[in-house]
Parts: C-alpha cells; structure tokens; sequence
C-alpha cells in the first residue's frame, strides 16, 4: 500500500518538473515473475526507472539502509521497508548467496526484481561489465530478462548530489524480454554464466547508447580512490565476485 501512496503522490511532482520520457513499457510482464535488469547512472534511477509502470518492482537494496539510528535512520527504515525493498548483506561469501537465494525468493512469489548487474553506480556516464549474479538469477528462476536503460540521469543527479537538477529530462527504455531457457540446467557453468551476462550488458549497451568498458566499475572507482556509494546488493557470482 505504501509503494502505491509514494508513487501517486511523486509521479505527478515528478512529471511535472522533469517531464521524463519512457519507452518499451509494454515490453515488461504485466503479470508474473521477471527480471528488470538495468544501468545504474544514479540514485534517481529507482524513482525514474519504475515510475512509467503499472506494477510495483522489488529491489535488492544494501542493508545499510535499514540499520541506521536517529531520525535519518528511522526515515531511511521506513521509507525502503515501505517500499517494499529487500535488505541485503553486501559482505561476500554465505551473504551473497543469501542474495541470491532472496532474489530467487522474489521471483517465486511472481514479482518483477529489480537488479543493476554493474554492483554500483558508475563512476561516470558510461556502461561497465556486469556481474555474473543476475545470470544465475536467470538460469535458475527462469524467468524472462527486460533490459532497462536509463538515459540522462547521470547528467541529472550524479554521485553527491542531494537533489536532482531541473533542466534535465530523464527517460527510461524498456527492451525486449531475453529468453535464456536454451541454457537450462548450466546455471554452475562460469562460461555459460559469463555469456549470459554479456548478452544481458549488450542489450543495455545497445538501449542506452552508452561506451562500453570491460572493467567492473568498483574496480574503477578504487583506482580513482573514490568512495563506492552503492546502492545495490550483490548476489552470488560464478567468477567469485559479486553481482547485484
């Protein structure tokens, strides 16, 4: 109830300052369970990303957001608890696997999942190589794949900033659902994982219009020595890194 109270009251407020644009939004399952896989440009993704469609998305957000104290913590708490948002432990090992284990949860029940396969805001506007956990996601929910790109919110709201900027008008695009049931059963095989991720990366490349970079963002972001403000989780990868 909650989801649907914030986004009545922000999708007007939301429309009304930025005019966003969307596109594809009947390629997205109005019923049933599917992954909504896209870039991560900025924190206005979540609001922008979801806005334009008729049913709630539940994503995998850091546990941090859920365990912080004084009034910023308890607002923080219960805005992404009513959101309907999953807490997630971003510390590796046996949490990633909660991850996906929770991701695999969520699909069961028939809801759309959220995930941002880069793990991380990036670093700049363009797209970096994603990480193997929505693949497995895939191959073992079976659940069909939407590609999701989100244009000008890098320009909008970067990494720092507390409000996003007027004058600039985000859009969303929705491509078509991937099918991956050819890989049924090869949810454990790293190549087949890393194929799949790539096709994934791919169809957001070619939506978004983004460069392409063949590094994990984090590891940008550390050699520039800038803070890793993730707003995602990871789920447990093939390659022994996490994804989110």
């Amino acid at each position: 109830m909650f989801y649907w109270v914030v986004k009545g009251i922000l999708f007007p407020i939301l429309h009304l300052l930025w005019r966003p644009r969307a596109e594809g939004v009947g390629n997205v399952p109005r019923t049933g369970p599917a992954i909504l896989v896209g870039n991560h440009l900025s924190f206005a993704d979540h609001f922008f990303g979801p806005l334009p469609l008729p049913r709630k998305v539940t994503f995998l957000a850091k546990a941090e957001y859920f365990t912080g104290t004084g009034l910023k913590g308890f607002l923080s708490r219960a805005f992404f608890s009513g959101m309907g948002q999953v807490p997630i432990d971003r510390t590796g090992g046996r949490a990633s696997e909660a991850a996906l284990k929770t991701g695999l949860r969520v699909l069961a029940e028939g809801k759309l999942l959220g995930i941002y396969p880069e793990g991380t805001r990036a670093p700049d506007n363009r797209l970096y190589r994603g990480k193997t956990g929505v693949a497995r996601l895939a191959l073992e929910s079976g659940a069909p794949v939407i590609p999701m790109a989100m244009i000008n919110t890098f320009e909008l709201m970067p990494a720092g900033r507390t409000l996003p900027r007027l004058g600039r008008r985000p859009g969303v695009r929705f491509g078509k659902p991937l099918d991956f049931s050819r890989y049924r059963g090869m949810a454990h095989d790293r190549v087949v994982l890393r194929a799949v991720t790539d096709e994934i990366m791919y169809a957001i490349m070619e939506l978004s219009g983004q460069e392409y970079v063949d590094r994990y963002a984090a590891e940008v972001k550390k050699d520039s020595a800038e803070p890793d403000e993730c707003a995602d989780e990871p789920v447990h990868t093939a390659d022994g890194q996490a994804g989110s």
